[in-house]
């Protein structure tokens, strides 16, 4: 079965974290019962990290900013967050509900799957985002 999900409200704040004059940098969705829905957005990465329990299963959208002194951009992040008390039969569907929800978001640096709050840092996942992009050829990297 195919995963319902609300893909105009996604979908709107999907472009919103990618337009880099929106101070939007993150959407969060979740579950309604048995539908993915857009559940919030925002600018600040610690009220990003709110939105996700070990209950619960959440995927976000992130922008990152990164580069060095020389170059400024935007990259983006997919995560999928399954919480430590998510029954199994629900981390299973996970990955199919995923495909649904990457069909709205398709375009981003790097997908990480995080389950501790340990790796929900934004240092973590900047790293991961810089991995993934590259090499930096600021001053600072010789």
């Amino acid at each position: 079965m195919t995963q319902k999900i609300d893909k105009n409200s996604i979908r709107d704040a999907y472009h919103d974290v990618r337009d880099d004059s929106s101070e939007t940098n993150w959407a969060v969705l979740k579950y309604n019962v048995n539908m993915i829905v857009l559940d919030s957005t925002g600018s600040d990465f610690d009220e990003f990290k709110t939105k996700f329990s070990d209950e619960e299963r959440v995927f976000a959208f992130l922008r990152v900013i990164t580069g060095d002194e020389l170059s400024k951009r935007s990259k983006f992040a997919l995560i999928t967050w399954i919480g430590q008390n998510v029954p199994a039969i629900k981390r299973a569907k996970s990955s199919i509900d995923k495909s649904a929800v990457k069909d709205i978001i398709q375009s981003f640096a790097v997908e990480l799957q995080i389950n501790a709050p340990e790796e929900l840092q934004e240092e973590f996942i900047q790293e991961q985002v810089r991995r993934a992009g590259g090499a930096n050829y600021g001053v600072g990297h010789r």
